[in-house]
């Protein structure tokens, strides 16, 4: 018995060496990049070696993070449409637009700490940017409405810093902690400062998926044009009053409750009190659903 034990275990052994020894290596999945970037018209100093590195860093996790980079590359078809005229009419740069998928995956996603919507902001920003944040609204998850506010704010950092990217990255470390750790470290560039992880790889994520959505076929995201996520066609209703039952609402409409939430996400509760009588506009699509 131990010998056809000991026979059966050279056997495998062997197989497993001669598989190895003569299945092909895999080819290489390095592409490279270019090696003069910007962000907003701000050169990145390549020449400095961490920087080098920070940026590969990012490039070779997004290249091979199929799953998040694939979708965001689909969601952008149906979101970049919006956010880019609003940037523009606010002088904001267009390479922002990447801020916003490295914030959210242009999803309304939800932190821990509390931050929600595409831009994710905290409630307290999001008041003092304008927005409405209660039990029944939350403007935060208004696409247009957070695209506005995010406006605000980075020409505000930017008229602080005096460029872009230490504007964008005051949006992830805050404008107050920007500023003092460029006093305290003695330089003028985002690019030279040590930095919590998260801010120092904040500015090359950007670049990074700026980049490879940019180029997605180089990266090897060849996703064909039907498979893009489109926006739907929708007509806007204006109301200035109490809805005590969306899914009531929603059925005179035309469409189901899920249909109303799913494109006016900031609806936060089943109804939408208003005693001021302030004015709502609530987005019903007219194509895409089989209506019951």
């Amino acid at each position: 018995m131990k010998k056809i034990v000991v026979m059966l275990g050279v056997v495998l052994v062997s197989g497993i060496f001669i598989y190895a020894t003569s299945s092909p290596v895999k080819e290489s999945t390095h592409v490279d990049y270019p090696k003069e970037m910007n962000f907003a018209g701000e050169v990145v100093p390549y020449h400095i070696v961490d920087v080098q590195e920070r940026l590969d860093r990012e490039m070779v996790t997004n290249m091979n993070y199929h799953t998040n980079t694939t979708l965001v590359i689909k969601r952008a078809n149906k979101v970049f449409p919006i956010i880019e005229p609003i940037l523009a009419k606010n002088g904001i740069p267009d390479d922002f637009k990447y801020l916003a998928v490295i914030e959210s995956s242009l999803v309304n996603a939800v932190s821990p700490a509390g931050a929600r919507g595409v831009w994710q902001f905290m409630p307290s920003t999001a008041k003092e940017n304008g927005m409405e944040v209660n039990d029944y609204v939350d403007e935060r998850y208004d696409l247009e409405k957070s695209t506005q506010a995010a406006c605000n704010y980075l020409n505000e950092a930017k008229a602080k810093f005096g460029n872009w990217t230490a504007a964008a990255a005051s949006y992830n470390g805050g404008m107050n902690g920007i500023s003092r750790k460029l006093e305290e470290q003695q330089v003028g560039s985002y690019y030279d400062l040590l930095l919590t992880e998260e801010t120092s790889r904040y500015v090359f994520r950007i670049l990074a998926l700026k980049e490879i959505m940019k180029n997605p076929k180089k990266y090897g995201f060849d996703i064909p044009e039907a498979m893009l996520y489109k926006r739907v066609p929708v007509k806007t209703i204006e109301v200035d009053s109490t809805i005590n039952d969306l899914a009531t609402f929603a059925k005179t409409q035309g469409i189901n409750y899920k249909i109303l939430k799913l494109h006016n996400p900031w609806l936060r509760d089943r109804k939408l009190i208003n005693k001021e009588g302030k004015k709502y506009e609530i987005e019903i699509p007219t194509t895409g659903y089989f209506i019951n």
